[in-house]
């Protein structure tokens, strides 16, 4: 059990060394939230791919392909996909657009900056679907965390899920973003590693990739199949659809933006992209090997509940106590590394969005990030209590706030980013349709609701950012947003000027260190 619990208490005080290491270097917002804006290609990388993935890769996708096969191809095929175009369309766009709007640091301020004389209100809507997402999403990585513990270790589940958080919690609350990106390099690299290294060493044992294959094909030759599920019907066109979807919610991903807007310039993205396909190629492939192989390997088959830890059961079975460690702290690497850019992100929303544009506008940086911090731990308190259930599933808890992510941002994202007639009135209702749509189609069931929800979400959020741009531009309904947007204006300034005037003499301290 020492042997097994070596490396896990070595890459656990690793990460909280590098949070203590980079607490003094967090000066104002933008180093808290941004790093200054000046991550090399490297690191915004690799950071960007380990957020992006988190424990799911490792847990949530490989049982998914465990149960399913080859099925889970086109999860894997929409989400390479997805990352191309993000990295391709999205990324030195939204560095240099979110840098020109003000210098903004979040998306909701962007979004707000990115119109003349926009209403506080599309601020407000943004960043509390960005907080009700998080949470889920926060609470996902929990309960991946509660699991590996609980698997690994036998530990009861809530004392794993107190051990997970806590240390989450510790170095995204004392370095921010500086400590947040570093750790994902490092946990980047041992999700590599161990998705490169498990899948091999397997079909090792059971005398190569070609016997393996057989082996599988014996078992059932539709594991194998991409078109048809394991009892051999076809694939339909909307599961189709459902499962390449994923690649849909990359353009809205909130925690994946901000690196792109950390990144030192927009000359260093193109190298970066090379390094992030690479990554999220090898990986990929890593995740659904592991889940296939795990048919053959694995002596006694794990029930539809267990599936997600399949990785795990195989690493146990695989090597020595001190591997098996080694191996198994990749999963611990991946829940960290998307956990600890949600809780930030999500810190941003209520600080910068609410607390600083609404509340104490003259707060020095100081203050601001001392209240992320803070926001940091009431966060994840609440995701802490979400992430109490036992039985939640990590694939679930992640297809939820995915598509809620990329159905209420992603065509805002394109949008702002392509299209010079978008409206604020259009922006708006694109985050509440999109935001909306995902939230009442995840209820319904049967027929057309068994489509994933980003992509009716993703439809109707662009028709509709598209629709009411044109229309708020002429007649009766351009007339009534204008007083709508003057009343708002009057109401913030008018909430304002009694703190201000009460306030007259304090100063600015955002250039104190």
């Amino acid at each position: 059990m020492i042997s097994l619990l070596l490396p896990f208490l070595t890459y656990l005080i690793l990460m909280v060394l590098i949070g203590l290491f980079f607490f003094k270097r967090s000066h104002n917002l933008s180093d808290y939230y941004l790093g200054g804006r000046r991550l090399n290609s490297w690191v915004s990388s690799l950071s960007a791919q380990a957020s992006d993935m988190s424990g799911w890769l490792l847990m949530g996708l490989p049982g998914y392909a465990y149960i399913h096969g080859m099925e889970a191809g086109w999860i894997a095929g929409g989400l390479l996909l997805g990352t191309y175009l993000n990295w391709k369309f999205v990324a030195q766009r939204l560095r240099l657009m979110t840098f020109d709007a003000g210098d903004s640091i979040t998306l909701p301020e962007y979004f707000s900056n990115r119109f003349v004389n926009s209403p506080i209100m599309l601020r407000v809507v943004s960043a509390f679907f960005i907080l009700f997402f998080f949470l889920i999403y926060t609470a996902s990585g929990f309960v991946a965390g509660a699991k590996l513990f609980s698997t690994v270790f036998s530990l009861p589940y809530l004392t794993g899920l107190i051990i997970g958080a806590a240390v989450i919690i510790s170095y995204t609350f004392l370095g921010g973003f500086w400590a947040v990106s570093w750790t994902d390099v490092i946990q980047g690299m041992m999700m590599f590693l161990a998705l490169l290294i498990v899948p091999i060493w397997t079909c090792l044992s059971l005398g190569g990739f070609a016997a393996t294959v057989s082996e599988l094909y014996k078992m059932n030759p539709e594991l194998l199949t991409i078109t048809r599920s394991i009892d051999g019907r076809p694939l339909s066109w909307m599961m189709i659809f459902s499962l390449t979807g994923w690649g849909l919610g990359y353009f809205g991903q909130p925690h994946i933006l901000a690196r792109f807007m950390a990144i030192r310039s927009g000359e260093a993205i193109p190298f970066a992209r090379h390094i992030a396909m690479v990554w999220v190629t090898l990986s990929l492939m890593g995740a659904l090997l592991i889940g296939l192989i795990a048919n053959v390997y694995l002596p006694e088959p794990l029930a539809s509940a267990d599936a997600e830890t399949v990785f795990m059961v195989m690493v146990r079975s695989l090597s020595t106590p001190f591997i098996a460690g080694c191996l198994l702290s990749a999963i611990l690497a991946a829940i960290m590394s998307t956990a600890d850019s949600q809780l930030l992100v999500a810190s941003s929303a209520l600080t910068e969005d609410f607390y600083h544009a609404f509340l104490r506008r003259s707060a020095s940086q100081r203050e601001l990030i001392w209240v992320s911090r803070s926001t940091v731990l009431g966060i994840a308190m609440l995701a802490f209590v979400l992430a109490l259930n036992p039985r939640s599933g990590v694939f679930d808890l992640v297809s939820y706030a995915w598509a809620g992510f990329g159905a209420a941002f992603g065509p805002l994202v394109l949008f702002s980013l392509y299209w010079r007639g978008m409206t604020a009135a259009g922006a708006m209702s694109g985050i509440i349709v999109g935001g909306t749509t995902v939230l009442i189609w995840k209820q319904l069931s049967g027929g057309i609701f068994e489509l994933y929800e980003i992509v009716p979400g993703f439809i109707f959020s662009s028709l509709s950012i598209y629709v009411v741009s044109q229309c708020a531009k002429c007649g009766p309904l351009a007339s009534a947003i204008d007083q709508v947007k003057a009343s708002l204006q009057r109401l913030s300034r008018s909430s304002a000027k009694p703190w201000r005037s009460a306030n007259s003499n304090n100063t600015d301290h955002s250039q104190e260190k």
